[in-house]
């Protein structure tokens, strides 16, 4: 949040600036832009009971939403761009998985998830956040490429 404070600072001072809050980037195309590393390491998920919402967007889509907020978005406005996807984090793993033909990763209960997971990984898996993107569609006029998880991560399937 000290970025944001930094960017209203400015929109204060006379600046125009827009603020793109951005969840998890994916893109097949970006070195450790998939989660295959992670998968193949058989890093655990957390089990259903406890599983959390998440929030994806594919790195092309990513860079036309800011292009956009460049020139469209309002100033001072706080602009969610994230995919159209409704999914839990461990749904997300078991999607990739199988589109890559790798073996799902075992769900564990969040206690012992701390047990085995890094702090930085937990910290991810603490929050569920199911984002509002009416302005990125209404204001900023953005159209996804990949709407969805299911037809980013696809899109190299097909290639």
């Amino acid at each position: 949040m000290n970025a944001e404070r930094a960017i209203r600072h400015l929109g204060r001072a006379g600046v125009r600036a827009s603020i793109v809050r951005v969840p998890g980037i994916y893109g097949l195309d970006r070195p450790n832009g998939t989660p295959v590393a992670r998968l193949q390491r058989g890093t655990p998920v957390l089990a259903a009971q406890d599983d959390v919402h998440t929030n994806h967007i594919q790195a092309d889509d990513l860079a036309r939403a800011c292009l956009a907020a460049i020139w469209r978005g309002r100033a001072q406005r706080v602009y969610n761009v994230s995919d159209e996807t409704e999914m839990k984090m461990g749904d997300y793993f078991d999607l990739a998985a199988d589109l890559f033909g790798l073996p799902r990763p075992p769900r564990v209960p969040r206690d012992a998830a701390r047990d085995q997971l890094p702090v930085t990984l937990l910290s991810f898996m603490s929050e569920s956040r199911r984002l509002d993107t009416r302005r990125m569609r209404e204001e900023l006029r953005v159209r996804l490429q990949f709407p969805t998880v299911v037809q980013g991560l696809s899109a190299g399937q097909r290639g």
